[in-house]
Formats: structure tokens, C-alpha cells, sequence
């Protein structure tokens, strides 16, 4: 099979991303594709419902779950918006962006 042309770009859905990282912590950044970064969201949040014994979770964990949520929105309009640069589109962010 001879593939010519560049490989088909998927924009991330960051309506899609958030909802994730709101029932998974983590889950969002990993559907954008930031491994490491959905890994280490999801220690830390292992980590933070292990610290509600100690009443430091009580406050901890509410405030990483609104930042997850963020981050996995905010990342994935960045990554549409890098995306649509890089293809010399007019729309930044793509179908899904801002």
C-alpha cells in the first residue's frame, strides 16, 4: 500500500475532554494525548482521597477536580489551536476550538 500525503488530523473535543477528567481524573489529559500528565493527575488524586482521613483531602481534592477539569478543556483548545496552525487554517481550534 503506498501512503502519500500527511497522516489525517483529529481535533480534540474539549467539551469531551472535561466530562472525562470529571468522572476519571486524569481520563481528559489522556484522550489528548498527554500520558504523563493523566498519569500524574491521577496519583494525585489517589493521593488526595487518601489525605480526606487526615481532613487535608476535604479541601484538596474538590480544588483537583475543578483544576483537572480545566486543564483537560484549556489543553485540548490548545491543541486544536496548535493543530489548526500548523495546517494554515483560519479557523483556530478547528471544528471543536475556541
Amino acid at each position: 500500500m503506498n501512503y502519500q500525503g500527511s497522516p489525517p488530523v483529529f481535533y480534540k473535543n474539549p467539551g469531551l475532554a472535561a466530562v472525562l477528567s470529571f468522572f476519571w481524573m486524569g481520563l481528559g489529559q489522556i484522550y489528548n494525548g498527554q500520558i504523563a500528565k493523566g498519569v500524574v493527575f491521577i496519583i494525585a488524586y489517589v493521593i488526595s482521597w487518601l489525605l480526606i482521613f487526615v481532613l487535608v483531602g476535604i479541601i484538596t481534592t474538590p480544588i483537583l477536580v475543578i483544576y483537572g477539569i480545566y486543564d483537560a478543556y484549556t489543553s485540548a483548545t490548545k491543541i486544536n489551536a496548535e493543530l489548526a496552525r500548523q495546517q494554515g487554517s483560519t479557523q483556530p481550534g478547528g471544528p471543536y476550538g475556541q
